[in-house]
């Protein structure tokens, strides 16, 4: 499927989607709160079947979080990378582990270092870091470490 035919899937699919232009695979833009069942039909679309999440990863911009999440389908081949704007304060987004296992170990990676809290997840706890850190999110751009004196 091309670019362009992509772009009038996920449109018919989320009219509210907006894409982003000059990279290398479709970027799509989408509300957090439209995630999950649009994942859903990613996922389940028969001419689409995004059937591997392979990244996902959090951007902190100082006035918000933005979700990452990179798709590919192993049958059709097309890859697609959706963004979804959290808000900072309470960044919380639904989990999609149930549609993509993969999902569920770097959902726990962007709750201890960000601190997005991933509604619905089966085992949101630290992943990496030792316990006493809950909460500390040292990916965020406000994160200060006296120890180390880093600060960004």
């Amino acid at each position: 499927m091309t670019t362009e035919e992509l772009k009038i899937k996920i449109t018919e699919l989320l009219p509210s989607a907006a894409f982003e232009e000059g990279g290398e695979w479709l970027t799509v833009n989408i509300g957090s709160a439209d995630w999950l069942s649009f994942a859903k039909q990613l996922r389940n679309e028969g001419s689409l079947f995004f059937d591997y999440l392979f990244c996902l990863t959090c951007i902190d911009w100082k006035t918000h979080l933005t979700m990452v999440y990179h798709l590919t389908s192993t049958l059709y081949r097309h890859n697609i990378v959706i963004k979804a704007k959290l808000n900072r304060d309470k960044p919380e987004i639904e989990t999609v582990s149930n549609i993509w296992k993969t999902a569920e170990f770097h959902e726990r990676e962007s709750y201890e270092m960000f601190g997005v809290n991933f509604l619905n997840h089966p085992d949101l706890r630290l992943l990496i870091l030792p316990d006493g850190w809950e909460g500390k999110n040292p990916m965020r751009k406000d994160f200060e470490d006296p120890v180390n004196m880093i600060k960004l």
